[in-house]
């Protein structure tokens, strides 16, 4: 191999690297594979790669670069990590920059480094109250008492202190000691202060440990025909619920409430009409402060939020409580995307993701899950809430084409095609005049196809059929 070929090489194999990283960074930022797959195709292409195979799973990432028939595979056991918003915002930044080529690829690896090391942007005791302030703001939307706002805060700082203890052996059971904890106190409080419903109550510190992203991604994946990535993040939410609803059933147990504990109740003394706006804006604070959100992105998603808010109230009005979400993910997602196109904009993932906890699919889910475990007559609800899901999901998709259609016009039908190797595919050879006067335009004489096989050099001998 000449020194050329060599270089030509290795400059192939850094740019699978790159597009390997690339992935795993999506992945990290709550993706769905469909928008991965083809964020890569783009970038491959800018790079002088037209035709590049990807494969990405959740957990695996295959990529072929080069010629069909001298192409290499790199392949990436993805790493099971989660990216801050800060981290997003970096990552979302590089990706535009790879999609015009304004990078070389090692450098772009040299930067993927960098934003998977970045530290975090507030210190731990800041951090712990944005998570403190998140959990009030998304309780004042869902139990609405001032007892339970003190309450899911003083709770949310206390999640938020245990969470700042990094292992990976603690984050598999970690799900299930919190609700545990949470479910134990809000038990224990709940006969003596007016803390409206107690399971909705206990969703506001619970709420980022709620797979409600990760139930809508998989949902809206299945829709887009990627049935194993779909079908594998589906288990992990619904195992992720049940985990939950796990640790808040044993508590139960431990503190010894009744069937009625887990039936949702009504607040006997609501608050003021204007108590969401503040829940809402409170409920922004505290993941700017929680997740290290970059400061000009705080506008744009306290924006998704109030639009998210604002259609899944009108739907509830015009519709019913269980496809509310619909309305609120069809009205969020084209105006995510718009804000993502935005010079000084925010990444679409950046903001998609406080307005899928705002629609809260997951508790929803974790509601019907402990009911109907807990009382033995709640899987009607349990139903409801996978529907809840399903219509966040399905009015994300219809959101997303309608953008298409209007800023991008209609995309081509894809079609069936394999290519033949290039050792079998058809070449054109001159007729016989045209090789007997060399340099008469091939369109005079013609031309013929035929099948270049890769064993012609060798032929084979004539059989002996005597």
């Amino acid at each position: 191999m000449g020194n050329e070929a060599k270089i030509v090489a290795a400059e192939s194999d850094v740019l699978r690297r790159f597009l390997l990283g690339l992935a795993e960074g999506m992945n990290a930022a709550s993706e769905s594979v469909d928008r991965i797959s083809e964020t890569l195709q783009t970038v491959s292409r800018a790079y002088g790669d037209e035709d590049p195979d990807i494969v990405v799973l959740p957990t695996v990432i295959l990529i072929e670069t080069g010629d069909p028939d001298q192409g290499r595979v790199a392949i990436r056991s993805a790493v099971n990590t989660t990216f801050r918003f800060d981290q997003i915002a970096a990552l979302y930044r590089l990706i535009e920059q790879a999609k015009r080529a304004g990078i070389a690829p090692r450098d772009g690896i040299v930067r993927l480094n960098e934003i998977g090391a970045m530290r975090q942007r507030y210190s731990w005791a800041l951090r712990v109250f944005g998570h403190a302030v998140l959990t009030t703001g998304l309780a004042l939307l869902l139990a609405p008492t001032w007892q339970g706002a003190i309450v899911a805060f003083a709770l949310g700082a206390l999640i938020g202190l245990l969470k700042l203890v990094r292992s990976p052996t603690l984050q598999l059971v970690f799900p299930v000691f919190a609700a545990f904890v949470c479910a134990v106190a809000v038990f224990l409080l709940a006969p003596y202060i007016e803390i409206g419903d107690p399971i909705r109550l206990l969703i506001a510190p619970l709420a980022t440990f709620l797979p409600g992203g990760a139930l809508t991604t998989a949902t809206v994946e299945l829709a887009a025909g990627q049935m194993v990535s779909g079908a594998s993040r589906l288990v992990f939410g619904l195992v992720q619920l049940s985990l939950l609803s796990f640790g808040i059933l044993a508590a139960g147990t431990v503190v010894g409430v009744d069937e009625t504990s887990y039936v949702p109740l009504e607040a006997s003394d609501l608050l003021p009409w204007w108590v969401p706006a503040v829940g809402i804006l409170l409920f922004a604070i505290g993941n700017y402060l929680h997740f290290s959100a970059p400061p000009s992105t705080f506008g744009w998603v306290l924006i998704a939020l109030l639009v998210a808010y604002t259609g899944q109230t009108v739907g509830a009005l015009l519709v019913s409580q269980t496809v509310s979400g619909f309305v609120g993910a069809l009205a969020m997602t084209p105006v995510v995307l718009w804000i993502a196109t935005l010079r000084n904009g925010a990444p679409s993932q950046l903001t998609f993701l406080p307005a899928f906890w705002l629609l809260v699919p997951g508790a929803a889910g974790l509601v019907g899950l402990t009911e109907a475990v807990g009382t033995g007559a709640g899987l009607e609800n349990f139903a409801s809430a996978l529907t809840s899901v399903m219509s966040i999901a399905l009015g994300v998709l219809i959101g997303t084409a309608l953008y298409r259609v209007v800023h991008h016009g209609a995309e081509e039908i894809a079609q069936f095609h394999i290519d033949v190797p290039a050792a079998l595919a058809e070449v054109d050879e001159p007729p016989f005049w045209a090789r007997i006067l060399p340099g008469t335009p091939r369109s005079f004489w013609g031309g013929r196809h035929r099948e270049r096989r890769a064993d012609a050099a060798v032929q084979p001998a004539p059989r002996d059929t005597a």
